[in-house]
C-alpha cells in the first residue's frame, strides 16, 4: 500500500491450468520456520496471522499503537519502515525499540521496507537489492529477535511495468539476507502492486522458495480491486495450498479506488484453510484513502467501520486470532487448533462449569476468576475471565485488592482504574452484553516485588 496511492488499472488474467507439485520441509532455524506450506513458531506450533499494519515510519510518535491493536486482540502487527531513500531512515535503535513494543505487548513483528514500493513505476522507488543493504545495516537489532521478528524484505516492489526479473531478484535478495547471517522467516511480496495480477509471484513461488537455503520463506499478496471476487481469492490461495507452499494476504481492504475487493471472502476462506492476514491499516492514511484507516486519528476507542468490521466481524481477529505460543507461559505440546469453540477456554483457564474453589458458583449475577498467564523478573501479564449466571447480563465490573504491593500498569479489553491496591474493571462497549453461562476475557501487564500471589476477585453484573 502507498501512502499517496493511485489507481491501479489492472484487469486480471486468465489462469494457468498447471498445478506444481511441491512440498517444502522444515528446516532447522532460531526462531519461525515453514513446512509444507505452514507457518510454526519457536515452540514448534502452527502461527496464523491476524493482524494489521501500522504506518510507523510516518507516525514514529504513536507507540501506544501497539497496546491499542494488542487490546483489540491481534496477534500480529506489519510495520512500516523506511529505509532512508524516499522517506525518513528508521534506525537500528528506532527499530529495536519496535521489536521490544511488540514483545512486551505479545505481538509478532512483521518488519517491512516500504521505500521498495512500486519499483519500475514509481519514481523514487528503490530495488530489493537495496532494500537489503538496509537489513544487513541493522542486522543488529534483528539478530537474537528470530522468535518474535518475521523480515518482508521489501513492501510490493514492482508496479505494473518492468517487472520482468522480479523471481531473479527476490531470489537474489533471499541468497544475500542468508549470505548476511540474517535467519528469520523472510516474507516476500508480489508484484504488480503486491496485487500479482500477471501471476508473476504465483508461477515462480517454487523457483523463489528453492532459492532459500533455509526453505524459511513466506509469500505475500496485497488483496485490494484485483481481488473482487470469492473466485479469484479462492483460486489464487489454492494454487499455493495446493503445492504445499507458504501464503499470506499481507495487505487487504474493504474498498479501495481501483475496484472493492471481497473482504468477507477474503476472511473466509483464509480462516476455512488457515491462512494468515494483516489488514490495511490501522490508522493515518492519506491522499484519497482515508477510508483504510481502522481507527480515527489512533484513537481504538473510535473503530471505523472497517475497523469494526476486521477486529469485531465474522471471521475477524476477535474471533479467531490466537496469540503465538512463544508468549504463552506454559507453550502447548501440541499445535492450537486454528480457532478455538468460542464455548471452550483457553487450557490454562479452568472452564466455567469448575471454577477454582474460591470462586462463588455461577448464579443469576456473574463470577470471575483471575490467572497469571506470564511473570518476569518486576513485571507480569494477567487474564481474567468474565462468566455470567444463570441469566444474561448487560454489563459486569470486577474488582480485587492486592495484597503484596502489585500494580496495573496497561489493559486490553477492559477500563482498568485503581486507587490504592484496589483495582476496578469494567467492561467495556463490545464485551459486556453476556448470554447465561457465556465468558469474556479481558488482560493487563502489571508490575511486582518480592511476592505475585494471585487476589480473591469479585463480580458484579448489570
Amino acid at each position: 500500500m502507498r501512502k499517496l496511492f493511485a489507481a491501479v488499472g489492472a484487469v486480471l488474467l486468465a489462469t494457468v491450468a498447471a498445478v506444481f507439485a511441491f512440498g517444502p520441509s522444515a528446516h532447522a532455524a532460531a526462531g519461525f520456520t515453514v513446512s509444507n506450506g505452514r507457518l510454526y513458531d519457536a515452540n514448534g506450533n502452527e502461527f496464523i496471522m491476524r493482524g494489521v499494519n501500522h504506518a510507523h515510519t510516518w507516525y514514529t510518535s504513536q507507540t501506544s499503537s501497539f497496546a491499542n491493536i494488542k487490546a483489540l486482540g491481534a496477534n500480529s502487527v506489519r510495520v512500516v519502515l523506511s529505509s532512508g531513500d524516499r522517506w525518513t531512515r528508521n534506525s537500528a535503535s528506532d527499530v529495536s525499540n519496535v521489536i521490544q513494543l511488540c514483545k512486551a505487548n505479545r505481538l509478532i513483528c512483521v518488519l517491512e521496507v516500504h521505500d521498495t514500493t512500486g519499483y519500475g513505476e514509481q519514481s523514487g522507488a528503490i530495488t530489493l537489492d537495496r532494500a537489503v543493504d538496509y537489513w544487513l545495516s541493522i542486522a543488529s537489532a534483528l539478530n537474537g529477535q528470530e522468535a518474535y521478528v518475521i523480515v518482508n524484505i521489501g513492501n510490493e516492489p514492482y508496479g505494473n511495468q518492468n517487472y520482468s526479473s522480479y523471481a531473479t531478484d527476490t531470489a537474489n535478495a533471499i541468497r544475500r539476507l542468508r549470505t548476511g547471517g540474517l535467519t528469520h522467516t523472510i516474507m516476500v511480496d508480489a508484484p504488480n502492486w503486491g496485487q500479482d495480477w500477471s501471476f508473476t509471484m504465483r508461477d515462480s513461488a517454487p523457483t523463489v522458495f528453492a532459492a532459500d537455503p533455509a526453505g524459511n520463506t513466506v509469500f505475500s499478496v496485497h488483496m485490494y480491486g484485483v481481488f473482487d471476487t470469492a473466485a479469484e481469492i479462492s483460486d489464487y490461495l489454492g494454487r499455493f495450498r495446493s503445492r504445499g507452499l507458504p501464503i499470506v494476504v499481507g495487505e487487504f481492504g474493504h474498498n479501495h479506488s481501483d475496484g472493492n475487493p471481497d473482504e468477507d471472502a477474503i476472511l473466509s476462506y483464509t480462516q476455512a484453510n488457515g491462512i494468515g492476514w494483516l489488514g490495511w491499516s490501522w490508522s493515518g492514511n492519506s491522499g484519497g484513502v482515508e477510508y483504510l484507516d481502522m481507527a480515527t486519528n489512533f484513537n481504538p476507542n473510535q473503530l471505523t467501520s472497517w475497523g469494526e468490521r476486521l477486529f469485531n466481524g465474522t471471521n475477524g481477529i476477535r474471533q479467531t486470532a490466537r496469540q503465538a505460543s512463544v508468549y504463552d507461559s506454559t507453550p502447548p505440546t501440541t499445535p492450537p487448533p486454528s480457532t478455538p469453540p468460542p464455548s471452550t477456554p483457553p487450557p490454562s483457564t479452568p472452564p466455567p462449569s469448575t471454577p477454582p474453589p474460591s470462586t462463588p458458583p455461577p448464579s443469576a449475577g456473574c463470577t470471575a476468576t483471575y490467572s497469571i498467564t506470564g511473570q518476569w523478573q518486576g513485571g507480569f501479564q494477567g487474564e481474567v475471565r468474565v462468566t455470567a449466571g444463570a441469566s444474561a447480563i448487560n454489563g459486569w465490573t470486577v474488582r480485587w485488592t492486592y495484597a503484596n504491593g502489585q500494580t496495573v500498569t496497561q489493559s486490553w479489553n477492559a477500563t482498568v482504574s485503581s486507587s490504592g491496591s484496589t483495582v476496578t474493571a469494567r467492561n467495556v462497549s463490545y464485551n459486556g452484553r453476556l448470554g447465561a453461562g457465556a465468558s469474556t476475557t479481558f488482560g493487563f501487564l502489571g508490575s511486582w516485588n518480592g511476592t505475585n500471589s494471585a487476589p480473591a476477585v469479585a463480580c458484579t453484573a448489570s
